[in-house]
């Protein structure tokens, strides 16, 4: 879908009943008075939570850097999941879409060989997921080689057999910073 790095897509890993798939999440921002936050895609309930959850957490965290604090109040926000007729729900893409707002507000790209999935809450803690095994081979499918999950999650990403983690770099967080040191070697 994208042939190049861009600021305000990330790419997350899904579970489906077919089995794992990827998931690209786009923000963009307009200039607007007072800004605002809106989501589109066909998103579940559980889904939109998990949106409001990112934007409350990095609006708070950037909050109180200079250089980014005002972005928030300035502009619109828009995220998007692309495949619109394709419903989705879930709350497992939590920290894609707060690094794609991170990635939007802070204007750096995130490199398109990194996928990840795991809940988050509004204080930056990431929760356990499911599907981890489908997740992986979705990735291994589209040669993404480099995966975040929710620390929690460790043993069952190490209980995969050799075939399936063989190439992959894994990390795995506890909290939405972890994430950004890791994407952005801070």
């Amino acid at each position: 879908l994208y042939d190049r790095a861009a600021a305000g897509v990330t790419l997350g890993l899904a579970w489906t009943a077919l089995g794992g798939a990827l998931l690209h999440i786009e923000s963009t921002a307009t200039l607007s008075k007072g800004g605002g936050f809106k989501q589109t895609g066909q998103l579940g309930d559980v889904m939109k939570e998990s949106a409001l959850i990112a934007y409350t957490t990095v609006r708070s965290l950037l909050d109180s850097q200079e250089g980014t604090k005002t972005f928030f109040d300035r502009h619109m926000i828009h995220m998007h999941v692309p495949e619109g007729a394709t419903p989705k729900d879930g709350p497992s893409a939590g920290i894609t879409m707060a690094l794609a707002l991170y990635s939007l507000a802070t204007d750096q790209p995130v490199p398109r060989r990194l996928a990840m999935t795991g809940e988050l809450t509004l204080s930056g803690k990431v929760l356990p997921i499911g599907g981890v095994r489908e997740k992986a081979i979705a990735a291994r499918r589209v040669k993404v080689d480099e995966l975040i999950f929710p620390a929690a999650n460790q043993r069952d990403v190490e209980d995969l057999p050799d075939y399936i983690r063989k190439g992959l770099k894994l990390h795995f967080v506890r909290y939405f910073e972890e994430v950004l040191e890791i994407v952005y070697q801070s």
